[in-house]
């Protein structure tokens, strides 16, 4: 069955895509991996989501066009893929609401039915609000994933995906697992680079490499609350947004330079302490952070004795594996398999997630699946193929 995964993450720069064909057998489940890419958003549209985005206040009538105008940014996106029996969208999160810990609700926009009209084929979309329903926390959706993928490593290991926010996933032993957020990836950065230079992006982390690292102001964004909470716990933009960032580092008035160097320790911290504090040997670790050699060369040196190995090693491209992870959970859900994991996000119970769009025909989804699979294989496309 031939899946299209669509991501739009908390760096609301464009959609990533990833067409897997997934095949079971036994207890492992294949995926070739047939297509990746991304889209870019129009500038127009990226500065709308940006303005709708917290700290910012937006009205029903803004909501409404977005969720219109992301459903067709996803459709067009979608359409530039090859063809596929399914599409699992994740939409772009508007809002994610959470007090004192707890999750209580989640907003993610870009209209489904628009994907489902134009490919005519059915769309798994919504899928973190039923998680939530369930005392989740709605995030990370994608340890499901991790947890197989990481299922033939020896030792104990992790994944580490460094979007805007960096989550993390720890498979212990016996089975045990526990995923979480664990701060701002490149959301801070972004934001700065915006600000200072109008760029979206420290492109190979120049700026970062060319500046010195604030040890006070460090200090000062380290002792957030949030990073001493007990997992499973999630965030996002609506805490870490560049009024937060303004807040702490306006008085010591940095230059772009070191004040991205800064941002880019703050990330390798937080994550490096998590990396430290479960003892991990092997990490896997993907996103777009994976880019930025400053972050890389800083996490490397806080995160103790674990080796850090690029997903593409294990067949998952690093910038696609979020796009990747949410084909897994659309064929999760069309085979009426659970996708939450308990024990990561603090549901009550295993949950078959999203809501699905019938295409243009009849609506047929495959026979449920007699059992989950146990472990994950992800292969490139042969050439030629």
């Amino acid at each position: 069955m031939r899946v299209l995964g669509l991501m739009s993450g908390t760096s609301h720069d464009g959609i990533d895509s990833a067409v897997v064909d997934w095949s079971a057998s036994g207890d492992v489940l294949t995926g070739v991996v047939e297509h990746t890419g991304v889209t870019p958003y129009d500038p127009g549209l990226r500065a709308a989501v940006a303005a709708a985005l917290p700290p910012n206040r937006t009205d029903m009538e803004e909501v409404c066009r977005l969720d219109t105008l992301i459903g067709r940014a996803f459709a067009a996106a979608a359409a530039r893929c090859p063809a596929a029996d399914l599409v699992c969208s994740h939409g772009q999160t508007l809002f994610h609401w959470v007090e004192d810990g707890r999750t209580r609700g989640t907003l993610q926009l870009g209209q489904a039915a628009w994907i489902a009209e134009r490919l005519g084929v059915p769309v798994v979309s919504d899928l973190r609000a039923r998680d939530v329903s369930a005392g989740g926390q709605g995030a990370p959706l994608v340890a499901a994933f991790d947890l197989l993928l990481l299922a033939g490593l020896p030792g104990r290991t992790g994944a580490l995906n460094l979007g805007g926010i960096a989550n993390l996933t720890v498979r212990g032993s016996g089975g045990s697992a526990l995923a979480y957020d664990t701060g701002p990836a490149s959301a801070l950065m972004d934001a700065a680079v915006l600000a200072a230079t109008g760029r979206p992006y420290d492109e190979d982390g120049r700026l970062a490499a060319a500046g010195k690292v604030c040890e006070p102001l460090l200090a000062e964004l380290l002792a957030e609350p949030y990073y001493r909470r007990p997992a499973p716990k999630s965030t996002g933009r609506e805490l870490f947004h560049l009024g937060y960032l303004d807040r702490f580092a306006a008085p010591y008035g940095l230059g772009p330079a070191d004040l991205l160097a800064t941002l880019a320790a703050l990330t390798a911290e937080t994550a490096g302490a998590q990396i430290r504090r479960h003892r991990l040997d092997t990490v896997v670790v993907s996103g777009g952070g994976t880019r930025n050699p400053v972050v890389m060369g800083m996490l490397r040196e806080r995160a103790g004795t674990a080796r850090l190995v690029p997903s593409d090693g294990l067949g998952v491209p690093s910038d696609a594996k979020e796009a990747v992870a949410f084909s897994f959970l659309g064929w999760l859900t069309a085979h009426g398999l659970p996708a939450t994991v308990p024990g990561c996000t603090g549901a009550a119970g295993a949950r078959v997630l999203g809501a699905v769009t019938p295409g243009r025909g009849p609506l047929r989804l495959p026979e449920p699946a007699r059992r989950a699979p146990a472990r994950l294989r992800l292969v490139p496309r042969a050439p030629g193929a």
